[in-house]
């Protein structure tokens, strides 16, 4: 997938709330949440198009990929840049300088301890 920046993901988020929806009502949420001209959001949606992100047909937008398949590339993404890969030296990085509360622990616990079971 190729690299999504902010103001696309912030269209996707209102995309996938309305999908499908006309352009046109397209074009008025961006203005009304965005601050976007007309011009604007047709140009992303252009350029959303172009990546194999969200498709136009008969004047109506939906997204091809959902905000999970999104956020999980641009989370790896951000693995990879930050820390090639390396889960470990990732968390080290991120959790330095943080408190975190009992229940953040008891969920990333959980989380491991789901990963540990699938492996």
């Amino acid at each position: 997938m190729e690299r999504i920046y902010e103001s696309e993901y912030r269209f996707l988020s209102i995309l996938w709330e309305a999908e499908p929806i006309a352009s046109p009502e397209l074009v008025k949420l961006c203005n009304e949440r965005l601050g976007w001209k007309k011009s604007t959001t047709y140009t992303v949606i252009k350029k959303l198009t172009d990546k194999g992100i969200v498709k136009s047909e008969n004047t109506v937008v939906s997204a091809l990929v959902s905000k999970e398949q999104v956020d999980r590339w641009q989370s790896e993404e951000l693995l990879q840049r930050t820390s090639k890969g390396n889960i470990p030296v990732f968390l080290a990085a991120f959790l330095r300088d943080r408190k975190l509360s009992k229940a953040d622990i008891d969920s990333i616990r959980r989380m491991i301890d789901e990963a540990e079971d699938e492996g």
